[in-house]
């Protein structure tokens, strides 16, 4: 191996840092900003109060998700809080030059699908956001984290942030997911596999031949659950289908201009010899529909699996989580998953809120209808995932299923919007949290799948094996 073999963490990390600092961390470059309506406020009262400006507004784009109702959109909103928020961040856009994809836009969506669909987002760089979910963003080949509020402060007056630099571990996924079994299920398995704190002082590089057979959609749905297992940040190394993806988008670069982009981003991918601090292998093969049972990501089993029994703990740690767990969400030791009643079913998030969630279970979906007393929601992850859905009348069939087809935005994922749980209603979601009270109520309870496996237990009306529902089979 040569001494200049690197990763491509270790070469963004190297072309993005300024200097190293006193205490021992890094000043590095953020190449693009990510605002929304939650996390910012705050930060441009910041700014004013240091009489501070935004440094580089062309490197920062907003747009509004979290707060916004995905059933009626006209303004002003109902809440008045999320009104004020609203117009807040209009406010902060307009005077400071940041582009902002507001509702009028058509543009509008959550923050981690506006970004890739507009092309804003590109391999080899660095990118930030007040939001955990921000590494999403590394399934095009880029180191993108979330950021607190005064980092958000600090990346609008600086564009550059103080960090220390991480660790890396490479996953690989190898060979090939049975029928029914989606990439999803692929982080659930890591995250319970490594622990939802197994990833702490790393960056995870996703590789082998599952992933680079992954389509972009699939790609950002893994690195987007990397902070759910710990890591700071995961990505996937830029490629061709990285390039086909990006090419025409409205902020790429074009001609020549594209070539020359293009050959840059190649240049940042790891290395073939460049040294892992860690290296994890994984059969495609092993891994079966998933769903969490308890309160942490890595609470989680396969669905032919029963919830696990504290008795059988390896520590009192370990013991006192699983109780505590199995407690919140009214569950017996060695409970079955499979046939547990959901009250709620929801679609959408920056996990599984794109193109090819809502056709994957739209095409299972057709013909089939929601359980008598369950809720069910598709909520398109932006406006532009909207009109897709509905040019191909994708709409049509989630309605006629029984689902509710609802506008762009974060929807039931957290709650900040009046989506949300009842009491102790249970939620099959294709979100990423299920910690206590996510999803808007305090004894709410989510469990978290697959799209598909989200469309499965809406139809039978309990928590279900979407291979057997739908009758899903080998091609």
């Amino acid at each position: 191996m040569s001494q200049s073999d690197k990763s491509l963490y270790e070469k963004v990390w190297d072309a993005h840092a300024v200097k190293t600092l006193s205490n021992g961390q890094t000043q590095l470059l953020i190449g693009t900003h990510l605002i929304h309506e939650v996390t910012s406020p705050q930060a441009f009262g910041m700014l004013r109060d240091l009489n501070l400006t935004v440094k580089y507004p062309e490197r920062t784009f907003a747009t509004v998700d979290h707060i916004v109702p995905t059933d009626s959109q006209e303004m002003p909103f109902a809440d008045p809080l999320a009104d004020a928020m609203i117009k807040e961040l209009a406010n902060n856009a307009k005077e400071f030059g940041i582009t902002y994809f507001d509702l009028p836009s058509g543009k509008q969506g959550v923050v981690h699908v506006v970004g890739p669909e507009e092309g804003i987002t590109q391999p080899g760089t660095t990118i930030a956001c007040g939001d955990s979910h921000t590494a999403t963003h590394g399934a095009f080949g880029a180191i993108a984290f979330g950021i607190g509020t005064t980092q958000v402060r600090d990346v609008l007056a600086t564009q550059t942030i103080a960090m220390e630099k991480l660790k890396v571990r490479r996953i690989n996924v190898d060979g090939e997911l049975q029928a029914g079994v989606y990439a999803k299920d692929v982080i659930l398995h890591i995250i319970k596999l490594l622990g939802a704190k197994g990833g702490i002082g790393y960056a995870y590089e996703y590789g082998g031949s599952l992933l680079d057979s992954f389509s972009i959609e699939e790609r950002m749905t893994v690195c987007n659950m990397s902070i759910e297992g710990g890591a700071r940040c995961g990505y996937v190394n830029p490629d061709e289908m990285t390039f086909e993806y990006l090419k025409g988008r409205p902020y790429c670069p074009e001609g020549e201009a594209w070539d020359t982009a293009v050959e840059r981003w190649k240049s940042f991918a790891s290395d073939a010899d460049c040294n892992y601090d860690d290296v994890i292998d994984i059969r495609a093969e092993d891994i079966a529909p998933s769903v969490t049972w308890g309160i942490s990501p890595d609470q989680g089993v396969f669905i032919d699996e029963s919830v696990p029994d504290p008795a059988q703990a390896q520590s009192d740690a370990e013991k006192a989580s699983i109780t505590d767990a199995l407690e919140y969400m009214q569950l017996e030791a060695g409970t079955p998953v499979k046939g547990i009643p959901v009250d709620v079913a929801f679609i959408g998030s920056c996990t599984n809120g794109r193109l090819s969630d809502f056709q994957e279970a739209a095409r299972f979906l057709k013909g089939h209808h929601v359980a008598e007393g369950v809720k069910a929601i598709a909520v398109p992850g932006s406006q532009i995932v909207a009109k897709q859905c509905e040019d191909e009348g994708l709409d049509v069939i989630f309605e006629e299923a029984g689902f509710q087809w609802r506008k762009a935005g974060c929807s039931m994922c957290l709650a900040m919007n009046p989506d949300k749980l009842e009491g102790d209603q249970l939620c099959a979601s294709s979100s990423n949290r299920n910690f206590k009270g996510r999803q808007g109520s305090p004894t709410g309870r989510t469990v978290l799948m697959s799209p598909v496996m989200v469309a499965a237990a809406a139809v039978a009306g309990e928590i279900a094996d979407a291979r057997e529902v739908f009758q899903i089979t080998a091609n």
